[in-house]
């Protein structure tokens, strides 16, 4: 720290310590200002420019400093100066105070703070750098968090100085209008009608303001726009896979008039080209590794005959089999209307459908974006020359590939990586990172992987794919590791780096609603965009891409975009769990070590090995472990790993327990039945309560029952 910022910091600090060392608190407290009313009015009608001088000194001193006391202060002022005078003065002097402060920790610490805690600050950061004025304006109306905070945190952005002074100014002036009036009827020191009004404005305020807030906002937007004076639909929903059927659900059983616009096929990806069909084939795979292993289960011999092309076709029958849920006819039988055709949003409150009988466009009150995600595919060079296949069209295959190279090492490469090998293909997998599944913790990552290489999979961490190339009629990758180029012929390439939302087409950007960085279309905390009637749910609003965060997402889409006007909800995101299905399976709901240690919170770890529960070793699948995160010294959960048989199914234990406030202890309290593989659960709880028994307890109960047995 330079001797500039030394000798600042050294003057507040000495400031402040003599605030509270000459318990200056008093002489800003209500009762202090009620023994020296009098007095002050006396001085005030005699002296009146000095006795607001002092005051106006007093009041910058204190905001300036950060000092407690603004309140009462602002409340005297009102008392002492009345209504219209009360109000000037007060609020220069607390724009002036709030604008030192923020000067003093620019000053001070914003370097400082940025450099350590930049990512905390994030949020904020990308308020002012997307809207600036508009962001410390929402601050100052609607007082969230304590106007100190803002004084503070705000010298830390990158805000201009001339901006927050002048919206400071203007953002504070309702409440302190609202304050100063509170304190003229304060000056009376009596209950009146007049105080009554005073506090019930205060209580009222921050709604009022909220709500006067988001009509200013909702204005801006929707000023180039024209309103129609009659609507077709209640809600337009833009795509049927799981967040867009929810959400048409949703809006049918609250008897809304609804039309589903879906382009491709009802169901969107799950049913179709995702969780369906991928775990159809996972279950014939994970038969043919059983059979394999029929020794293990005292069976001699086993083999299976088996044509790929017979399997690929089980997939599509357990794909037809599932498809009358999503159906159209169900949907329309529950009062939604489907269209198949192409939608693009025109206004915000009309949607344009093509279709094959022409192109039509309904006005709508409000609309839900649930147009899903897409593979993506790296732009690596010779890649289209080769050519590929992604988890959407990997379901086309016929003919067993006899080498795959599978790029990318997250829960869809993994789960496929493994499928393949089990019907015998040769399976390369290549990931640039140290190793696969790189959200779970190291060690469950290391269950995974070394797993696939005992099942013969030639995995390939640390290994990015440069290009691809055709040389003497055979497909070839050329990937880098340590420096080196490493050649891997192969036969067929699945792309399986990644998923990117649907965002182009829709007309989005014409109506001028933004994208994150990561592709997905930006909403706040209630998934709306910056038309509070367009919501926007699933994988094309992220930041999950799973069907059931999808389909959790569209109940606040669907009600939000109905009824945010009266009513709207925050979507929560507190208990997330999730899934990958190769084998072992991995789940997880909550921190992990790995979070947890990047976000610096205290934890405590159990684990307990599945290899030691008897139904696991009953069934040949002794492995895995349940991995407990839990607030140090407490039974609190914090996140749960399971890595084994069935882990998608233990978890949801855990899940309730986190989402309903249970306590490791009354897991174990639990009645578990006997053998199953849920008894995992319970055994866990049970290593963390051996490891918090209380030894005074024991050493007592120790003496007391070797006493009774003389």
């Amino acid at each position: 720290m330079s001797k500039s910022r030394l000798a600042l910091f050294a003057v507040i600090a000495a400031l402040v310590a003599a605030f509270f060392l000459f318990d200056l608190r008093d002489s800003f407290s209500l009762d202090y200002f009620r023994s020296q009313q009098e007095a002050i009015d006396a001085h005030y009608r005699v002296y009146p420019i000095q006795t607001a001088a002092i005051y106006f000194l007093a009041y910058v001193a204190i905001t300036g400093l950060s000092l407690p006391g603004a309140t009462v202060m602002t409340l005297a002022g009102g008392a002492i100066f009345g209504l219209l005078w009360g109000t000037v003065i007060v609020s220069f002097a607390s724009t002036l105070g709030a604008t030192l402060a923020f000067l003093a920790s620019r000053f001070l610490l914003r370097d400082w703070v940025q450099e350590k805690f930049g990512d905390k600050l994030k949020p904020i950061n990308e308020g002012v750098a997307r809207e600036g004025a508009f962001y410390l304006f929402a601050l100052r109306l609607v007082p969230a968090f304590p106007f100190v905070a803002i004084n503070l945190v705000m010298g830390l952005t990158s805000i201009r100085t001339w901006t927050y002074l002048w919206v400071s100014q203007i953002g504070m002036l309702a409440g302190t209008i609202a304050y100063v009036y509170a304190g003229t009827q304060l000056g009376e020191f009596r209950l009146s009608i007049g105080l009554l009004v005073a506090f019930t404005i205060l209580g009222l305020f921050p709604l009022v303001a909220k709500r006067l807030l988001d009509a200013i906002k909702a204005r801006r937007v929707y000023a180039r726009w024209t309103k129609p004076a009659k609507f077709d639909r209640n809600l337009v929903v833009i795509g049927a896979g799981s967040a867009g059927l929810v959400s048409a659900y949703i809006a049918a059983a609250v008897k809304a008039k609804v039309t589903l616009v879906e382009k491709h096929r009802m169901g969107g990806d799950c049913l179709n080209t995702g969780c369906v069909p991928s775990k159809a084939l996972i279950r014939t795979a994970r038969l043919l590794d059983q059979i394999r292993r029929a020794k293990t289960f005292g069976i001699r011999s086993a083999s299976a005959e088996f044509d790929f092309a017979d399997a690929m076709e089980r997939v599509q029958r357990v794909v037809r089999t599932i498809e009358p849920h999503d159906s159209v006819e169900r949907y329309t039988k529950l009062g939604v209307e489907c269209l198949q055709g192409e939608a693009k949003i025109t206004s915000p409150w009309s949607v344009e459908i093509k279709t094959a009988a022409g192109t039509q466009t309904l006005t709508t009150r409000a609309i839900v974006i649930a147009a899903g995600g897409r593979p993506f595919v790296p732009p690596i060079p010779g890649i289209e020359d080769v050519g590929y296949v992604t988890s959407d069209t990997v379901w086309e295959l016929r003919t067993l590939p006899r080498r795959l190279v599978v790029l990318g090492g997250g829960p869809i490469g993994c789960e496929l990586t493994q499928c393949f090998a089990r019907f015998g293909s040769k399976v390369t997998q290549v990931e640039m990172l140290p190793r696969i599944l790189i959200r779970e913790d190291p060690d469950i990552s290391q269950l995974v992987a070394d797993r696939f290489r005992q099942e013969g999979i030639d995995l390939l961490v640390n290994h990015t794919a440069k290009a691809f190339r055709v040389e003497n009629g055979e497909k070839v990758l050329i990937a880098e590791h340590d420096g080196k180029d490493v050649r891997i012929a192969f036969d067929q390439l699945l792309a399986a780096v990644g998923r990117t939302a649907n965002t182009r087409g829709y007309g989005l950007e014409e109506l001028g609603i933004p994208v994150t960085k990561a592709g997905t279309v930006e909403t706040n905390e209630y998934l709306q965009t910056v038309y509070p009637n367009i919501t926007a749910c699933g994988d094309v609003a992220g930041p999950y891409q799973f069907t059931h965060t999808a389909s959790h997402q569209a109940w606040y889409a669907a009600v939000n975009a109905l009824f945010g006007g009266l009513k709207k909800f925050r979507a929560d995101y507190s208990v997330i769990p999730w899934a990958t299905f190769t084998d072992p399976e991995v789940a997880r709901v909550g921190l992990n070590e790995t979070e947890a240690k990047d976000n610096n919170i205290p934890y405590e770890t159990t684990i307990y090995g599945i290899d030691d529960l008897d139904r696991a070793i009953a069934d040949e699948s002794a492995h895995g472990r349940v991995k407990v995160l839990t607030v140090p010294g407490k039974d609190r959960v914090l996140g749960v790993t399971i890595a084994g048989e069935h882990a998608g199914e233990l978890i949801i234990e855990y899940i309730a327990a986190m989402r309903h406030g249970l306590g490791l202890k009354k897991i174990l309290r639990t009645i578990h039945i006997y053998p199953t593989m849920a008894e995992a659960n319970k055994y866990a709880a049970g290593v963390w309560a051996r490891a918090h028994a209380p030894q005074w307890l024991l050493r007592l109960a120790e003496k007391y029952l070797a006493r009774k047995s003389g």
